[in-house]
């Protein structure tokens, strides 16, 4: 039976669940891992509890809306990784909803190696840091390019009109707080 085809009871099948964020986070290759290096109980005691999400909590969104940067991590079919800085003024990742961001593209080295990627693959990582506050959130979802003229006018400055070329919508499929040790303790200028 196909996606959509009557079971022959004259009912649908149930749509699949979406994966817990645990299973976006932890592939079976990093569960192994972690049952042979002694942390698996402790992180499946984690996701019982809810401590990985993927909604997005008034915390998490006030924490994005206070970014100038981040790093989004993009992989070809074939598996090669990249990661490239995307920065703006403060809020440039728009929240749409509890599991929608976006954010505008702009021209720039002109590799188009994120956006190659993303039609291609759409699995995409934000990696987001405060280095004054030594706090850091992982994102890991689902991310497209879009050219909606509207929705680039809706997340982006006037001023920034002539440099944007597209914008790209990341769906989150799960987020975690990442560990405060060992991040450099870093203060913008003119503090």
């Amino acid at each position: 039976m196909t996606e959509g085809q009557s079971s022959g009871d004259g009912s649908r099948p149930a749509a699949a669940a979406a994966p817990q964020p645990d299973e976006v986070m932890f592939s079976a290759a990093v569960r192994a891992e972690q049952i042979c290096r002694g942390s698996r109980d402790a992180n499946a005691r984690r996701a019982a509890a809810g401590r990985f999400a993927h909604v997005l909590t008034a915390d998490v969104i006030a924490f994005i809306r206070g970014r100038d940067s981040a790093y989004l991590a993009t992989t070809s079919a074939e598996g090669q990784p990249y990661v490239q800085h995307r920065g703006g003024p403060r809020g440039f990742i728009e929240v749409l909803d509890e599991q929608t961001l976006a954010f505008t593209e702009y021209s720039g080295n002109r590799q188009y190696i994120s956006i190659g990627h993303l039609s291609e693959n759409d699995r995409a990582f934000l990696f987001l840091m405060d280095y004054a506050n030594a706090r850091r959130l992982k994102l890991w979802g689902r991310a497209k390019v879009v050219d909606d003229r509207e929705l680039i006018a809706q997340i982006s400055c006037p001023q920034e009109a002539p440099a944007i070329e597209r914008a790209i919508v990341f769906t989150v499929l799960a987020w975690d707080w990442n560990c405060s040790q060992r991040i450099p303790r870093l203060l913008p200028l003119g503090r």
